[in-house]
């Protein structure tokens, strides 16, 4: 005996039928030209990265004013492109985040990350060999970094020392 499968209307093939294209809608905001550069900068274990946007001469260090900073040599440092670069600076608006390493590398490592950003912002002014010829660790990062410490030994290079009486 054979049996027969019942077909009903609900399982019966369709017809294949190619799907009209969607209208593309344009969500895409107009974007303005406002022009923003962001560089690194490394010292020691530190690494900052800088962002440079046109504003009205603000410079936020993880979110924070710089005249938070309770060191003014630490301020300074971090400040030191700028004096560089003129009235210009007063045009641009800076937010660095920094993070690992003390304060000292921080801050040589943001003053490192804000001259590169200037380079690429002020791309006519020449400003990379102009920082070069005043301070050649303003663009170019300081390679050093900690040697690890070796085993049988206090520090890296140091060794315990032998007692024999």
């Amino acid at each position: 005996m054979v049996k027969e499968k019942k077909t009903d209307e609900k399982t019966a093939a369709k017809p294949i039928t190619a799907k009209k294209p969607r209208k593309k809608r344009s969500t895409a905001k107009k974007k303005s030209s406002v022009k923003v550069c962001v560089a690194r900068g490394k010292r020691k274990e530190s690494i900052a990265r800088a962002t440079i946007k046109e504003g009205k001469g603000v410079i936020r260090i993880n979110s924070h004013n710089i005249s938070s900073l309770p060191n003014s040599y630490v301020r300074e440092i971090i400040r030191e492109p700028l004096n560089y670069v003129g009235p210009e600076a007063n045009t641009i608006d800076i937010s660095i985040n920094v993070n690992g390493g003390g304060m000292m590398g921080q801050a040589q490592a943001a003053r490192t990350a804000i001259a590169n950003a200037l380079v690429m912002y002020f791309d006519t002014m020449n400003l990379k060999e102009k920082f070069i010829l005043i301070d050649r660790t303003l663009v170019v990062e300081d390679t050093r970094r900690v040697e690890p410490k070796k085993y049988r030994g206090p520090k890296a290079r140091a060794r315990f020392q032998k007692s024999y009486r």
